[in-house]
């Protein structure tokens, strides 16, 4: 038996933009793609992965998932967190993730 969750969409207005909000049980989430939309709407993609790859953005997310979540794995973020300093490193949400949650094995970055 699978969980029930409460979903529900809302549009807020940011700076005259329409910004996703969804709401999954008790907890928001913002489409980064409609944030960056305001600066580059023809490839708001290529924003957000910028913003992902950045040094700042990639310790924020080890100190966060580091306080928010049990499973973290330190030793293997400070790897991931030194490739991630390569030109031709690309960082998707799921790869974090799953680095952060220790299961690396199953998702690949450039």
């Amino acid at each position: 038996m699978g969980l029930r969750r409460n979903v529900m969409a809302n549009i807020l207005k940011v700076q005259a933009t329409p910004v996703a909000v969804k709401r999954v049980d008790d907890h928001d989430f913002i489409s980064l793609t409609d944030i960056a939309k305001r600066r580059d709407a023809d490839s708001p993609a290529d924003i957000v992965k910028n913003c992902l790859r950045s040094r700042s953005t990639i310790e924020f997310l080890g100190l966060w998932e580091q306080l928010n979540n049990l499973d973290f794995n330190p030793v293997e973020f400070d790897q991931f967190k030194n490739r991630a300093a390569a030109n031709r490193f690309v960082l998707s949400p799921i790869y974090a993730r799953s680095v952060a949650r220790g299961r690396r094995r199953n998702c690949r970055a450039g």
